[in-house]
């Protein structure tokens, strides 16, 4: 343990995570001289819930093997202290790069690149019988030789218990308030229908927009507000040239139809912020209709 501890030399604290829990560290590992991300968890004062998704997660990153999914090099114990060293990834998180590169949206090309290695780590996941429930950009990391590889596996559930594989889920964690834009409208409804791997799809359509559109869809939205458009509709797509053609114009036909309210509001906020935003991007068709299949409310035609 003491060898191990030794060969890590710190550089620099690059964050802290769970309520101050959780200090994360950019480290050299001394005899290969590879920098590593190093977590140290205070075990002590983690709560109950905590310490399962702790357990959870790192029971699965030695469980999964695949190149699109984030592993943990190893895991150890110092007095009450828990230590996970993971592999650096260069250009951090998609929504790093989002905040610091750019904050109007990435190019399609690039967005392509992120969600395809995101989603073959996603496909693993779910062939193994895994939904993950945390699907948004903050946990899609990028290697500096440009290795995407989904992270968060802490909220991950298993349809297969004890031997045999459910196809819906009843199981509602206790989600943070700042995860709910991201879920699918059925596994934020908790009713008797459950959900299934299609809301994982939901979340990659959202993710999609968030990349495309720099802004996390429906964050600035009541959370009663944001159900009942994920509910009701209309669907939220990227943002480009000509998502609203004729600006105020368009605001006011919204206005004029029989509506709930719900989706007028909608209207007028991306709208609003669209107007904001000085950019003359495109989209492709194909990418517009990605997103649209993605975000079907009904589960089954996503």
């Amino acid at each position: 343990l003491s060898i191990l501890i030794n060969d890590i030399s710190p550089l620099l604290v690059s964050g802290r995570r769970f309520n101050n829990l959780t200090s994360v560290y950019l480290a050299r590992h001394t005899p290969t001289g590879m920098q590593v991300a190093v977590r140290i968890t205070d075990l002590e004062n983690c709560s109950e819930e905590h310490l399962k998704a702790l357990q959870n997660e790192v029971v699965l990153s030695h469980f999964f093997q695949h190149p699109n999914v984030m592993t943990l090099w190893t895991v150890f114990t110092a007095g009450s202290w828990l230590w996970v060293i993971s592999p650096f990834m260069a250009y951090g998180s998609a929504r790093h790069l989002l905040k610091t590169y750019f904050p109007e949206g990435m190019s399609e090309a690039l967005i392509g690149n992120i969600l395809f290695g995101a989603i073959r780590g996603l496909n693993y996941m779910h062939q193994n019988g895994y939904i993950h429930r945390n699907i948004k950009a903050s946990h899609i990391l990028i290697s500096g030789d440009g290795l995407v590889s989904l992270s968060g596996l802490n909220n991950l559930y298993s349809l297969v218990n004890n031997g045999q594989k459910s196809k819906v889920v009843y199981d509602f964690p206790q989600f943070s308030t700042s995860v709910l834009p991201w879920l699918s409208p059925e596994l934020l409804r908790q009713d008797l229908s459950g959900y299934n791997m299609k809301s994982d799809i939901y979340s990659v359509g959202i993710t999609a927009c968030e990349l495309a559109n720099g802004h996390v869809p429906f964050q600035d939205m009541p959370r009663t507000q944001m159900l009942l458009q994920k509910l009701k509709g209309p669907t939220y797509c990227p943002w480009d040239i000509n998502t609203f053609p004729h600006g105020e114009s368009r605001m006011k036909n919204s206005r004029s139809g029989v509506d709930s309210g719900i989706g007028e509001s909608m209207t007028r906020t991306m709208t609003s912020e669209r107007l904001q935003l000085p950019f003359s991007k495109t989209f492709s068709p194909a990418f517009h209709n990605l997103v649209e299949l993605c975000l079907q409310q009904d589960p089954e035609k996503r």
